[in-house]
């Protein structure tokens, strides 16, 4: 979150054990991290579930917590609130899913696909995170990667012209032929997402315990308008609420949900 920058790991399965061998490889490379943020996804949750990390007990909260981390959720429905990371990761998905979805890329090896995404992390990593400086004496661009390694010059390519799509007999130029495609993708779409942004940009009055909503719920039934009544409020540290408990009544029973401000609509307030 400081530095901006990207890390990949392969892993053989979506299980506990694969999740905290990753986990650990990550502090073993990149060092112990104070927070771990994440969506919902049902692999983290799976994962902390069967671990018990939501529960007061159990080994990888244990572990956790004797490292000093702790690690937080996204509220459901709200993988907006991951920007910061969900816009690199997708960008990234959706160009790996179109290369590895390809007849001539569907047979890599392990040790092609490892070096393949260590490519692409010196690729994504290699980003600049600020303008150009008009300042002589700072001609270099910042970069995750600078911060990092603390070196300006960033990873280069190997001579040679990797851009056949005939499959190299070589493992290294096949890894060289993924990275020149990749490369050229990322920059294309890396590019267009530095357009302005249009939503979001106005303030608005916060909402507060009490407030009537309407829930935006893709599940409910044909004319059903789930109503909720906001139970309590999570202001951020600049004093913005996003994110809120909502208590509605259903089956017969009140449940409270954890929800995003963008997935309620204020229809009566207190005021």
């Amino acid at each position: 979150m400081y530095t901006r920058a990207v890390h990949l790991e392969v892993i053989e399965s979506l299980s506990a054990s694969s999740f905290i061998n990753a986990l650990r490889r990550f502090f073993a490379i990149r060092g112990p991290a104070r927070v771990l943020r994440s969506d919902r996804g049902t692999n983290f949750v799976g994962a902390c579930k069967e671990l018990g990390i939501i529960a007061e007990t159990r080994e990888l909260r244990k572990h956790l917590l004797e490292k000093g981390c702790v690690w937080l959720f996204n509220p459901p429905h709200s993988s907006h609130m991951g920007g910061s990371w969900e816009r690199m990761i997708g960008i990234a998905r959706k160009i790996l899913n179109a290369m590895l979805l390809q007849s001539k890329h569907t047979r890599l090896t392990h040790e092609i696909l490892c070096t393949f995404l260590a490519e692409v992390m010196a690729i994504m990593n290699a980003r600049p995170l600020v303008p150009v400086s008009c300042d002589p004496d700072q001609p270099t661009v910042l970069t995750p990667a600078m911060l990092l390694t603390q070196k300006v010059d960033a990873t280069s390519a190997p001579a040679g012209n990797f851009d056949t799509p005939t499959l190299h007999k070589k493992h290294w130029k096949q890894v060289q032929c993924l990275a020149e495609t990749f490369w050229k993708r990322w920059r294309r779409d890396y590019l267009s997402s530095f357009q302005e942004r249009k939503k979001w940009v106005d303030r608005r009055p916060n909402l507060k315990i009490g407030n009537v909503v309407l829930l935006k719920d893709n599940q409910v039934s044909r004319n059903e308008w789930p109503l909720g009544i906001i139970d309590k409020v999570y202001p951020d540290a600049d004093g913005s609420v996003r994110k809120i408990d909502v208590r509605v009544a259903k089956d017969g029973k009140a449940k409270v949900f954890l929800r995003p401000i963008t997935q309620v609509i204020l229809l009566l307030s207190d005021t």
